[in-house]
């Protein structure tokens, strides 16, 4: 599932450039028992399967290894809601982010004491953490100096000040498609009165 992310637009030019690098852990390296098990039923009974906490004890200890100074990061309901402050923050404080899938019906919860991080990532129920750790990466990513292509194109977007602006409409040629035209004040060239429409349009 990440290969196709991590090799696609930003994630790719990033890594391609040296400025961010990926790298994928298979759980079952850590597994239990000549089936490598990684889950197991849940105490107490109840539907589904949890992943067992010494696996990913071990994958995160190995990791940490490897990057000492990286966060820990579980996407999981439970978690605060993730917001492009967040990201921002991830982006400009951390060196390394280490992120855990839960997959199944979830994880064994003493897995929260080898996580810096728990997020949230929208109220809806997904079938694993692929898809939410991806969300995660390429929202930090792109925030890091370099992978965009002008010096303010990470600051003149949605979310960008308090998490709730929503960035001003914008358009390109043709002027007019189908009866839909674009608004006179962007073909005027006054710059000043441009730049009010925005911040009028600007939620």
């Amino acid at each position: 599932m990440f290969e196709g992310v991590f090799a696609s637009s930003m994630l790719f030019k990033a890594r391609h450039i040296g400025i961010a690098q990926y790298e994928l852990i298979n759980l079952r390296s850590y597994g239990k028992g000549p089936r490598k098990q990684v889950d197991d039923t849940p105490y107490g009974g109840g539907d589904g399967m949890l992943l067992m906490v010494e696996p990913l004890v071990k994958a995160i200890e190995e990791a940490k290894d490897n990057d000492p100074d990286a966060r820990v990061i579980l996407p999981t309901p439970r978690g605060k809601m993730y917001r492009q402050s967040e990201a921002k923050r991830l982006a400009s404080e951390t060196k390394g982010l280490i992120i855990i899938c839960p997959r199944y019906e979830g994880y064994d919860e003493r897995i929260t004491n080898w996580v810096d991080e728990s997020y949230c990532v929208g109220s809806y129920v997904l079938t694993g953490g692929e898809i939410p750790a991806m969300v995660i990466v390429d929202s930090v990513v792109r925030l890091l100096p370099g992978v965009l292509g002008g010096e303010t194109s990470a600051e003149i977007e949605s979310f960008q000040n308090d998490d709730s602006t929503v960035e001003f409409p914008q358009y390109t040629r043709p002027e007019e498609f189908r009866g839909l035209k674009v608004p006179n004040i962007l073909l005027s060239g006054h710059h000043m009165e441009i730049e009010n429409w925005r911040k009028k349009q600007t939620k």
